[in-house]
């Protein structure tokens, strides 16, 4: 692909200078100008962080690995993992039918493997297991070798692509500029939809090429971020177009108009432009197999694996939406026991139902419940947390579960085949039914609202949500915490300046207090798991020492599987005076930390598994 782009532009070149009849001085022009075109259409973002924040993670990994974490994070992984439902299929016959589904959908692209052989120094997979691993690399749909995880299966893409747009002097090509979020979902594999687009060429007709850039937040004045420009806006391909310099190196690929420019920024919903020559290809699993796959993180996957889950046992998962740990623990209980998913937010219970009942899942009992009220009293109060945040975090802590007439927090909604789902299906065909002929511009501004907003508190998917008063001290034989993070993990990511030291420490205050929660349900004896998905210290390897110096009675436990690296040992002093502690010699192979850096191509990941010992001194 490389090779083809730099004989389009070699035999470009020859045609240019041949044409014009220039002297060496006009040719030289010409080369410095194509090269800036080269540079200018490409995909090479650079992950911009608050000052402070970079300081901070370059004082824990280091300068260039800091880098390379950064890099990693603009760039999605380089293939999908897909958990396969045990209880409805198997690995080998969901690679047969995907594969079948790719040979219709034609040629695929070439493939990255995932390099299992330069992880083996940092875990314990087996060397013959590693080796059989790399030679499955050749193949775009692999079923994994790590000894208990059969059921996934790996389809890998490609990219990053060099793409043509068709760039000539003083004739760019015909642009959309998407917003940062809705770029992330395409490097995911999505389409560019309506709400999506910022600004525009002139003269963009439907079914035209239009080559697709980024618009990122920019500093502003203020000491904030923001993107400044209006939607809708005309781009003239000329450097007085909003954002033309930042967009440089911000391509992410090439599509089709599925609407002229007038009608993209009259619409309000659908695709805009389909995405024919992506800069990373990745196949879409939208609609395939539903029921029998589940598309998750490996190191997702990993974290159910370290609860452990064992048949008959009652589980709480705390932070539940939207369900993949939730339904891998049932799962791998073969959906005997009880497991429950608490979420604050309806909407997203309602979302962990539905998924829980088309998988076929009966042992999922759901609740609305903040994690911070998670414990009931004897005396039938809950045991409320109170965390001062700031503005990024105060809908999170503020917001109240509202009281029901549990008393105990065992009667709830339980899954039990499709009928969620039916529930559903039917509340949306009365609505369509009640649908109006005519659609006001003030409910078209609504909607648009909602789609780039999500559902509010008003506007709920409808279904029964039971609601929880919390659960008695020690009533369950495993816990896990997936706690709600700054996510500095996720990829692919285009802007990080959003965190300051102070939202950062304000999400480790507010971790620990949902951990104090955590640690009192788990009875002695059971386990605990914590994980996040960022590559903050102080939401990872600090809430480990928090605990371990707070609650005696818990120790770290050995991980199985392991393949994600070793925690951070030491501690990190800020201007301040503020000092964190991380982890002590001898517990950093007891945690696992996955590196979106590191060959493995993960999101960044830390998982923190606890025994718990008897609790004689509580």
């Amino acid at each position: 692909m490389r090779k083809k782009g730099r004989d389009l532009l070699a035999a470009f070149r020859q045609t240019f200078l041949t044409l014009q009849n220039m002297t060496p001085q006009a040719e030289a022009e010409a080369e410095i100008q194509l090269n800036a075109a080269s540079a200018r259409y490409s995909y090479n973002p650079i992950l911009r962080w608050n000052p402070q924040v970079e300081d901070y993670f370059i004082k824990a990994y280091g300068s260039l690995h800091f880098a390379q974490i950064s890099k990693a994070l603009t760039r999605p992984s380089c293939y999908s993992c897909i958990r396969v439902n045990t209880l409805k299929s198997t690995s080998d016959a969901v690679i047969e039918k995907l594969q079948e589904i790719m040979r219709k959908s034609g040629p695929q692209n070439d493939v990255v493997g995932i390099n299992w052989k330069e992880n083996k120094a940092s875990n314990d997979i087996d060397l013959d297991m590693v080796e059989k691993q790399s030679s499955l690399q050749n193949e775009s749909i692999t079923k994994c070798q790590i000894p208990g995880l059969e059921y996934v299966v790996f389809v890998k893409g490609s990219g990053p692509h060099e793409i043509d747009y068709g760039y000539l002097p003083d004739k760019p090509p015909k642009e959309v500029l998407v917003s940062r979020k809705c770029a992330e979902a395409v490097l995911r594999g999505a389409q560019v939809y309506v709400p999506g687009i910022m600004a525009c060429s002139s003269h963009v007709e439907e079914g035209d090429l239009v080559a697709v850039s980024v618009a990122v937040e920019q500093p502003f004045p203020d000491g904030g971020w923001g993107l400044g420009i209006t939607r809708g806006t005309v781009l003239q391909g000329l450097p007085t177009d909003p954002y033309h310099f930042e967009r440089n190196g911000l391509y992410i690929g090439q599509g089709t108009t599925m609407l002229s420019r007038a009608g993209i920024f009259r619409a309000s919903q659908g695709i805009a432009v389909d995405m024919n020559n992506r800069v990373f290809k990745l196949p879409s699993f939208y609609d395939v197999l539903e029921g029998e796959i589940f598309l998750q993180n490996l190191p997702s996957i990993i974290a159910a694996h370290a609860l452990d889950p064992q048949k008959g046992e009652r589980i709480l998962d705390m932070c539940a939406a939207p369900g993949g740990k939730t339904t891998a623990i049932a799962i791998l209980m073969k959906d005997e026991g009880e497991v429950i998913a608490a979420d604050r937010s309806h909407n997203k219970v309602i979302d962990i139902q539905k998924l829980a009942a088309e998988l076929g899942l009966t042992s999922i009992t759901t609740y609305k419940l903040d994690a911070l009220k998670a414990v009931r009293k004897r005396n039938g109060s809950s045991d409320t947390t109170t965390l001062c945040c700031n503005k990024d975090s105060n809908d999170v802590v503020n917001q109240r579960s509202d009281s029901g007439p549990l008393g105990n927090g065992v009667s709830s909604t339980t899954i039990v085949g499709s009928n969620a789902d039916t529930t559903f299906k039917e509340n949306v065909s009365n609505e369509k039914a009640n649908e109006r002929t005519y659609t006001s511009k003030a409910d078209i501004r609504k909607n648009t609202r909602r789609m780039r907003n999500g559902p509010g508190r008003n506007q709920s998917l409808g279904g029964r949500v039971e609601n929880s008063k919390g659960f008695l001290p020690n009533s369950f034989d495993r816990v896990l915490l997936d706690a709600p993070c700054s996510a500095l993990g996720l990829r692919p990511r285009l802007f990080a300046g959003e965190e300051t030291i102070e939202s950062l420490r304000n999400h480790g205050k507010y971790q620990r207090r949902m951990f104090d929660q955590a640690v009192q349900l788990v009875r002695p004896g059971g386990v605990l798991v914590y994980s996040t998905c960022t590559i903050n210290p102080g939401e990872n390897e600090a809430l480990v020492r928090y605990a371990l110096d707070t609650y005696k009675f818990l120790s770290l436990a050995p991980q199985h599987p392991r393949i994600g690296g070793a925690g951070l040992v030491g501690r990190c002093e800020f201007p301040d005076g503020y000092v964190e502690e991380w982890l002590k010699p001898g517990e950093e192979e007891l945690v696992q930390r996955f590196d979106p850096s590191s060959q493995l191509d993960t999101i960044g990941f830390f998982i923190a598994k606890f025994a718990v010992g008897p609790k004689d001194n509580i």
